[in-house]
């Protein structure tokens, strides 16, 4: 059996016998007014973070989201977007689609608000996702994408890409490793299933996303999950697992390389009013201004010890200069 086979027996038995507390540490679900979420959804959440992120969510994107689960994120998008075929959710296990489609009905029946008919839940994969080329403008999935091994995740960040609109969004949340998983654990498919062994490092992960074409990436949380701890796993020392949410866009590489925002400000301590480094930032003196890791690792290298950099906070939502 491949582990994508033991992926699907896995998730099939989860499906058919809720988990709470699965894999990974449940994040309540984002609280809106007149959102009611069953009971059954929750107990079947088993995302490590969010995708639903509002600010992403405006003008009533059609939205793609990869491996349905009991359907709690098909319900918030459908939130923000309320008409039929809002939401394609996909999933490749049965058990799951159907889980999903019970849930939703019970939805439908706690908030008036909701029609069935706006998630449209269809058989398909994260290979090959049932939609046409830039047809979409959000892709989303929540702790999937690192159950795949390197090659297999490239193929599903391909196929997010070949599906999303030029300017789309790829909205992701799932585990990194703080330091590369011993190879004993990734090759243990159960645990791999469970989200356990599969994380790659943030440096990994990132650059999985630039090497398939996204030219701008920004984290929108990044903070401690899980534990790997010694006598269980067989390790030296504890390894951190942490949970990462990012937003990467379908937009050309600049000349210079991707744009990766982390939550990093840069500040300008001079006596001018404004500094200008003739590559298109300008910065008001002592006020701090957003700008992705690549620029501030050159500002910071400019002669002048005028700039300030703030280390990254690992939480991005907008603004700058780059």
């Amino acid at each position: 059996m491949s582990y994508l086979e033991t992926t699907v027996k896995f998730y099939t038995e989860v499906a058919e016998q809720p988990q709470v507390g699965l894999c990974c540490v449940q994040s309540s679900p984002l609280q809106l007014p007149g959102l009611k979420i069953p009971k059954q959804m929750q107990e079947m959440n088993y995302g490590c973070g969010s995708t639903v992120h509002p600010t992403e969510l405006a003008g009533e994107p059609t939205t793609l989201y990869v491996g349905v689960g009991g359907g709690l994120e098909a319900l918030q998008f459908a939130y923000f977007c309320r008409r039929p075929g809002a939401v394609i959710a996909v999933d490749p296990v049965e058990a799951m689609r159907q889980a999903a489609t019970r849930n939703l009905e019970i939805a439908a029946q706690q908030n008036p608000w909701f029609d069935v008919s706006f998630v449209e839940i269809r058989t398909g994969d994260a290979f090959n996702l049932p939609v046409a080329d830039a047809s979409v403008d959000v892709v989303a999935q929540n702790c999937l994408f690192n159950i795949f091994e390197p090659a297999d995740l490239t193929k599903a960040l391909q196929e997010a890409y070949r599906v999303l609109k030029p300017g789309g969004r790829l909205i992701m949340s799932d585990p990194i490793a703080t330091s590369p998983i011993p190879e004993h654990l990734r090759q243990d498919e159960r645990l791999r299933a469970m989200c356990l062994s599969g994380a790659l490092t943030y440096q990994e992960y990132i650059q999985h996303l630039v090497d398939v074409g996204f030219g701008q990436v920004e984290i929108r949380a990044k903070r401690p999950y899980r534990v790997l701890d010694c006598q269980s796993y067989n390790l030296t020392e504890p390894l951190v697992l942490e949970s990462l949410d990012s937003v990467a866009f379908k937009v050309l590489i600049p000349e210079d390389g991707a744009c990766v925002f982390t939550g990093r400000t840069a500040i300008y301590l001079g006596a001018e009013e404004f500094f200008d480094d003739s590559a298109g930032h300008l910065l008001q003196r002592g006020v701090p201004a957003a700008v992705c890791d690549k620029t501030a690792k050159k500002l910071g290298s400019l002669p002048s010890k005028e700039i300030l950099i703030t280390d990254s906070t690992w939480h991005y939502t907008g603004g700058g200069c780059c």
